[in-house]
């Protein structure tokens, strides 16, 4: 098969790839440089963070040493989270052989869109192996000595969804210059590797500003479709208007709704705006439980042992319509039970539940108009950070 960068990733579920739920950390970065080393025609990784720590050196050789094997490598990095990688980066990249693009840097021209970030985290190898996940590239994603990674996952896929994503980096990377004169046109023949396996996956997109809500109407079909039980895992975990009404739609029906929560966060206002929402939770009769052993910043969320959706997405309205996010939802009942068992596991062995005695005990009424206003206060910065001059008119 050969396609074009106009190429337009289906809506739809594929069936011939292959699944695997990989663990931040040293898991995730072993494979990532496994796959990095097995690349013979092309790579695309695109991440939000990118820094220049032993992390970063460890998968900047990598990709260096594809790039002097004659392997197409591409590498664009959003221009706000990965800011702290030094001025010479790009530069000995480029000199190794890599393509290396800024994905619009902040207070560019006309057509920058003030608060749009690029958030995902993909890497394809040859348009066949790819991993999708919330992991960036950074020590603190990873398992060093006496310091474990934040808590993270990822979906390693083979087959055609990973065309599929291939396609999605090749328009991304494409789109990341404003310049039409600096456009590049990449253009590649997809080896035809079909897994002898089954199973369906689907690659979903949110970018509001070209009209991508994939990643959202994936959760509300979850929350619509929902007979018996839902897992959340969210690290930053502030549902919007639709979110709240869908998930008291599903609690009414009789589903059971488990939420794993972060209890320790990077981001001290983020996490006591959303205690401010656990009162609503535990209200509606949603479960919460907080994950204790270090930082949670896994993303991942699956439903009556059938459904799962694993990516850069977090339950937010940042997410929905502030950032460029890829999710991967895969409907194959052994991998799904595979998901729920872990996520269980996670719960009993590694959260504390938190009950309405649990909260009033814990959060006193000062503690609750502190949280209340970093509520308003995050909605306000929503707000302010991401006004759009306008939308694209694209609909996909």
């Amino acid at each position: 098969m050969a396609f074009r960068s106009g190429f337009k990733p289906s809506s739809v579920y594929s069936s011939h790839n292959q699944v695997e739920l990989i663990r931040g950390g040293r898991e995730y970065f072993d494979r990532l440089e496994q796959l990095i080393d097995g690349a013979q025609q092309t790579i695309h990784l695109q991440t939000y963070i990118f820094i220049g720590d032993e992390t970063g050196q460890r998968v900047a050789a990598a990709l260096g040493r594809a790039a002097a094997r004659g392997v197409a490598v591409y590498l664009l990095l959003d221009g706000y989270g990965s800011e702290q990688l030094t001025a010479t980066w790009p530069r000995q990249l480029q000199e190794q052989g890599v393509r290396f693009r800024w994905f619009a840097p902040i207070m560019h021209t006309r057509h920058y869109y003030f608060g749009r970030r690029l958030h995902h985290k993909i890497f394809v190898a040859d348009a066949t192996y790819s991993l999708v996940g919330g992991v960036n590239i950074s020590n603190r994603y990873n398992d060093m000595p006496g310091s474990p990674a934040w808590h993270d996952w990822a979906l390693y896929c083979a087959g055609e969804a990973s065309a599929e994503l291939f396609m999605v980096c090749v328009n991304v990377w494409t789109r990341s210059s404003w310049s039409r004169n600096n456009r590049e046109l990449v253009q590649e023949n997809l080896p035809a590797f079909l897994p002898p396996t089954e199973c369906l996956v689907r690659v979903r997109r949110n970018d509001w500003v070209r009209r991508h809500m994939q990643i959202t109407r994936s959760y509300l079909e979850m929350f619509a479709k929902a007979e018996h039980n839902i897992t959340i895992m969210s690290s930053y975990f502030l549902p919007g208007r639709s979110f709240r009404k869908a998930m008291q739609g599903a609690v009414r029906r009789g589903v059971q709704i488990r939420v794993i929560a972060a209890g320790k966060s990077d981001v001290v206002t983020a996490k006591q705006a959303e205690r401010y929402l656990y009162r609503w939770l535990l209200k509606n009769g949603i479960e919460v439980y907080e994950y204790q052993p270090h930082v949670l910043h896994g993303k991942l969320s699956t439903y009556d042992g059938k459904w799962v959706t694993i990516g850069s997405y977090n339950v937010n309205d940042i997410s929905t319509f502030a950032s460029i996010e890829l999710n991967l939802d895969v409907m194959h009942p052994d991998f799904a039970g595979e998901v729920e068992e872990v996520l269980d596991n996670i719960i009993h062995q590694h959260c504390i539940r938190i009950t309405r005695e649990h909260y009033e005990a814990h959060n006193s009424f000062p503690k609750r108009v502190f949280q209340k206003a970093c509520y308003q206060f995050i909605r306000i910065v929503f707000l302010l950070f991401t006004f759009y001059f306008r939308q694209r008119k694209e609909v996909r």
